[in-house]
This record gives structure tokens, sequence and C-alpha cells, in this order.
């Protein structure tokens, strides 16, 4: 039997004001969530969809709707330690079939995609454009964008920031524009929007992108592409876009470029940057003026952020010791492993059943209990609403939304999702980004990774250990960092210039638990200038 990544998220939910009780079924009817050990062929292993959907299934039963971005990761981490997997693990090379020809004429697109104002929407003093680019003319792919200019009368003097989420097959419509550093949020009704004081149009020019083919808006008329994803060719298809976005744009062609993302993206983002680099050289020149990578709470090395995760869980009293000690006796989480013992697989649903009723993208925040819209907006705190991504579902798969956005123009078959239900299987997924982060610090590219420190999917341990085991000289020792007076929380500098930084008290996704403090942090990032100490007030 061979294991593929399924990205499919395991609620199948429409635009309803249901609540999740009325949508899901009891935790009794749902079952138990441990992982059976199935005799599979000749070999015992955990069915690891079986797994996930047990869970997803309790926790509906349960009234708690966990996060879409959870699952997809979960997802492909099993299947690619699954047994005979087909995920291609090796390290990343550089798209070889991207040419001159991908570049189609943009003339005239750019004031067709100009959004005017889209539904529910406070009033803003920006520009904000959304459409579609054709990345592949051939089978009909076409990306979608949501683009909003800095909010500043000086934007022309700001860069152009990129943002992209992971999953793999995840939004960054969904989470990075709407629920994140973008400048709207979605009310409880599902059909109005508020500001986000802190959105990083304050400091760039952002960028949001669905892709690959499949994802959000984004689409193919070669129902083939969706059984072809994986990071090669998301990172191939990224760059196009790029390439022809920016005919589209001309007056950004010059600008500083940077490219940021987190969780899955810290694929993503290491591997455009890789494809740009490698055909700026290509050409003896500046094609995309890549200039440093955002990374967050991101996906960099298998082996220790798996490592990192369980001892997360064990530093915050989540497991017990015993299991813990389990897991780091009988699993191997060695990149050529696919096959873990049965001792490594009771540990694992143990933790399974210890984590089921908390939100592991933030240990500490409430759970969404109800998936259910409110008649008027509920007061809205800075601090992000449990229940954000269902707000955001409904909302998106509005027709007048659409329309605003001039998304969905070929009428898709499927609701726009959080995470694709289209994607079934991930191709291939290196087991290791760290190649290319060395590689970024040789061409003195700005590299930071920050790491929200409640997080416990790709925790703080796990990123430490990750850039760890590179070895590298420390240049700036681990000090707390300030914003206006405030810790933000804690960062390292290496020769190299690879900067680390955590942030007090933030989850998975950092800029919707501390915005503040995100745009803090991105601002630094962008200037370039170093997150200081407690002798300096910052900000």
């Amino acid at each position: 039997m061979i294991a593929t990544a399924t990205l499919r998220g395991c609620d199948e939910r429409r635009a309803t004001t249901k609540t999740g009780d009325e949508a899901g079924t009891t935790g009794e009817e749902a079952g138990t969530t441990d992982c059976r050990l199935e005799l599979i062929g000749d070999e015992r292993r955990c069915d690891a969809r079986v797994f996930d959907e047990k869970i997803e299934r309790w926790r509906q039963g349960a009234g708690i709707w966990s996060n879409k971005q959870t699952q997809a990761l979960n997802h492909l981490y099993r299947a690619k330690w699954s047994l005979n997997t087909a995920i291609d693990t090796s390290h990343f090379e550089p798209p070889q079939h991207v040419n001159n020809a991908s570049i189609l004429l943009q003339e005239g697109l750019k004031e067709n995609d100009k959004i005017h104002k889209l539904p529910g929407q406070p009033y803003v003093r920006f520009d904000q454009y959304g459409g579609y680019v054709t990345v592949n003319e051939s089978t009909g792919r076409a990306f979608y964008y949501y683009f909003v200019e800095a909010d500043q009368t000086s934007n022309e003097s700001l860069p152009l920031l990129l943002w992209l989420n992971g999953g793999p097959g995840c939004s960054s419509l969904a989470y990075g524009a709407m629920q994140e550093l973008g400048p709207f949020r979605v009310n409880s009704d599902g059909k109005t929007l508020y500001r986000n004081d802190f959105s990083w149009n304050h400091a760039a020019n952002v960028l949001f992108l669905e892709s690959p083919a499949g994802v959000g808006f984004s689409y193919s008329n070669s129902s083939s592409d969706y059984m072809n994803c994986g990071d090669e060719s998301t990172a191939a298809d990224n760059y196009v876009f790029l390439l022809n976005w920016l005919e589209r744009f001309p007056e950004y062609k010059e600008r500083e470029f940077y490219i940021s993302g987190e969780s899955y993206a810290g694929h993503y983002v290491p591997q455009l940057a890789h494809t740009i680099l490698y055909y700026n050289k290509m050409a003896n020149k500046t094609l995309i003026n890549l200039k440093g990578i955002l990374i967050g709470n991101a996906v960099i090395n298998d082996e220790t952020d798996t490592i990192g995760m369980y001892d997360y869980f064990g530093s915050h009293a989540i497991v017990s010791d015993e299991i813990l000690d389990q897991i780091r006796i009988y699993c191997d989480f060695s990149p050529n492993t696919t096959k873990q013992s049965d001792k490594c697989l009771e540990a694992n649903a143990e933790v399974g059943q210890n984590i089921v009723n908390i939100d592991i993208y933030n240990i500490y925040a409430p759970v969404c209990s109800k998936q259910i819209l409110t008649s008027k907006p509920k007061p809205m705190s800075r601090a992000i609403d449990p229940c954000s991504e269902h707000y955001t579902y409904v909302y998106m798969n509005r027709q007048d939304v659409q329309e605003a956005l001039h998304a969905n123009v070929t009428k898709l078959d499927h609701d726009w999702e959080p995470c694709s239900d289209v994607i079934n299987i991930w191709k291939d997924s290196p087991s290791t980004i760290i190649p290319l982060l060395r590689e970024f610090m040789k061409d003195n590219l700005r590299v930071w990774i920050y790491s929200g420190d409640t997080d416990a999917r790709v925790p703080v341990t796990s990123t430490k250990y990750s850039i760890n085991s590179m070895s590298l000289p420390i240049k700036t020792p681990w000090h707390p960092w300030l914003y206006q007076g405030k810790v933000g929380g804690f960062a390292q500098v290496y020769e190299g210039d690879l900067t680390f930084a955590t942030v007090l008290g933030a989850g998975h996704q950092v800029p919707s638990y501390k915005p503040k403090t995100a745009l803090g942090l991105v601002t630094h990032f962008l200037t370039g200038n170093p997150l200081n100490g407690s002798r300096y007030r910052l900000g």
C-alpha cells in the first residue's frame, strides 16, 4: 500500500450558522481517539488518515473546532513516515522548466484588478487589488492574489512583501490576510469587516498569494494538476506568478522585495527564494530584487522539529514524563524512517488523547466551541476570536464578496476553503531546508526566523533545535528585545546574520495573537535594525 499525503480537511463545513453541537456528533458516537494497530499487507502500522479523522470527529463531537492548518500539517507528517511512502524527501533543487515564455502580456490588467470596496468594509486610504495571474497557459492554471498598498503617503519608498501560508494546501487569504497581518478582519456576523490597527501594510506593500492551484480561489482547468502538487511545482509556479505580477505592477520591479510566511511556508519561502537567486544568477542580472526572508514557527527540519514538539509537550505538562521517555526511547524521527515501533505508536496515541481538547497552535488560548454567526458583530478585542476561521469561511463564500475581490470568475465546483479539499496528494517534501538557509547566509541575504512561544505544533524548542543543528557561531548572545518599553520576546543573532527571535505570549499565528508586537518585529526586519536589548526603547 502506497502512502501519500492526503491534505483534505476532516470537517465538511458549509456556509451555515449551525453550532458545533448541531453540526457534529457526540463524543461517544465519534468513537475513541486511540489509533489501533491495523494489519496492512505484511506490516503493522498506524493508518494516518484514520487516526487524524478519529481525533477530528471526537473534537467536533465535543464542540471543538480546530484550525485546518493543523490538520493539513499533521496529514503530511504522518504520510511521510508511513510505510512505503511515495513522498520524495530529497534535497530541493530549483525547477528547470521556467523560461521567458512563462511571462504573458499584462497590459491593462492592473486597472481591472483594483478593488473599489469590499462588502462591509470600513473606510481606508490605501489602494487594494485582487485578481488572477496565469502561471500555465496550456493547462489553464491561475493563481489568485490579494494586494494591499502601504497605508502611508510615502508608499513609493516602502518595500514589497510577499506573505505565504503553509499547510501545505492552506490559503494566505484565509489566514495571513483576514486573520493575521492584513488590514481587515471578519466580524462575527460573517458580513462586515473591522480594521486591524497593526496591519503589516503600515510597514510595506503586502502581497498575499493563494498557491498552489486548488488552494482558495486558485484553480486549474486540468484536474490532473491537483494530483501533481508538491514543493518543487509550488516553487516553480510561485516564481512564474511573481514574474508576471511584476509585469502587471512594473512600479515594484526595482523595489526591495522580501518573502515572509509561517508554518509549512518554512518550505515555501526558502524554496522560492532559492529559485529567485538561481534565476538571477543564470540571467546574470537582477530579475527580482530579493533582499531577505522572514519565517515564523516554521517547518525547517523534520527530525528536530518533531523531537522539539514532543519536548515542548513534556516541558509544558501536556504529556507525562513516562510517555515522553517512551517516545524518546522507541520513536525514530530520522529522515529515512518509514516505520515506527508498536511502543512508539502506543505513546503517540496517548499524546493524541492529551492534546485533543486544547488548541496546540496556542496552548493557553480558548478553543472555538460553537461555529455560529451572530446577527450583530460581537465587540472585538485585539486578540483573535477563536472562531475567526469560520467567520472568514462564510464571508469568502458570499457572491458579493467574490465579485468585489474579482475572484471565482470561472465558478468553481467547490466552496472556497481555508485549506484545500481539492488537493489530495503531495508529491515531494524535503526532510530539511537547512542547506538553503546556509546558502542564503553565504549570499548575504537577510534571514530572520521568529517563533511564538505558546505554539506547541512547531514550537520554539523545535526551531531552537533546528538552528542549533547548524552549529553557527553566535554574534549577539541571547537577550530580551523590547518594543515600546515592553519585552516583546527574546533574540539571538548568529554569524552570517541569521536572527532568531521569540514573541512572548504568541501562538503559531503570531500576528493573530500579538499584532502590535508582530508589527514591531516585521518593521525591524524590513529596515534591518537589530532587535535591541533592555538598554533601548524600540518602536
